[in-house]
């Protein structure tokens, strides 16, 4: 089922305490977000996770476009390369996940992302009313509410530069295939609109072609 979860983000958070986290990135792959959940090491990985306060996985995961656009930015040191990054003031359109959780989940999955520790709840206040709330000057560290689906506020993080602000950095062929991999076990999108979406991204366009993205597929 395709939703497109673009909408008024200044309402309030869903009245059982359940939100939806949008990746864009690896944790588009239920299997990788898992680890983020239940703990662990991924496989490839070069760090463990210590997981979420509440282990248990999403209630459910659906295909979601976003406003915006992805880019590859910065070095990471577990994928060797560049990593994703969402910019919702650029022009386009943002393939991705939306994973039911908690709001607890919600903070302990951000603060992994952030290499600080899980354990703490965020205040919401702000991005709920605003759209955006930043809480560092660091890589996804800038909350953004992107939307509203079935009621509940539709949440994610990104880094607090815009795209035009940033070094382009070329994604890994094993980040690039993980981000292919999980878009495609969305089952929205077929192979051929996974890979030439990924292949015009700002830090894969020119460097990437589609028939080359769809060959990590193959591996």
């Amino acid at each position: 089922m395709e939703v497109d979860v673009i909408g008024d983000s200044s309402a309030a958070g869903g009245p059982d305490g359940m939100v939806w986290y949008a990746s864009y990135g690896s944790n588009m792959h239920r299997d990788r977000l898992a680890h983020y959940i239940e703990g662990g090491r991924p496989p490839g990985a070069a760090r463990a996770y210590p997981g979420c306060r509440d282990r248990r996985l999403p209630a459910e995961s659906v295909p979601v476009e976003l406003r915006g656009a992805l880019y590859f930015a910065t070095r990471s040191p577990v994928w060797q390369g560049g990593r994703a990054f969402y910019d919702p003031d650029a022009e386009g359109r943002v393939f991705g996940r939306a994973h039911l959780v908690s709001a607890g989940q919600f903070a302990d999955i951000a603060a992994q992302e952030m290499y600080r520790e899980p354990g703490a709840d965020l205040d919401l206040g702000e991005v709920l009313s605003t759209g955006r709330a930043v809480l560092g000057d660091g890589r996804y560290e800038t909350l953004i509410c992107t939307g509203r689906l079935d009621g509940r506020p539709v949440l994610t993080f990104t880094a607090p530069w815009r795209m035009d602000e940033v070094a382009w950095t070329a994604p890994s062929a094993a980040y690039l295939g993980h981000l292919a991999r999980g878009l495609l076990e969305a089952g929205t999108w077929d192979e051929e609109a996974v890979t030439a979406y990924l292949a015009d991204c700002p830090g894969t366009a020119g460097l990437w072609t589609a028939r080359a993205v769809a060959e990590l597929l193959a591996d």
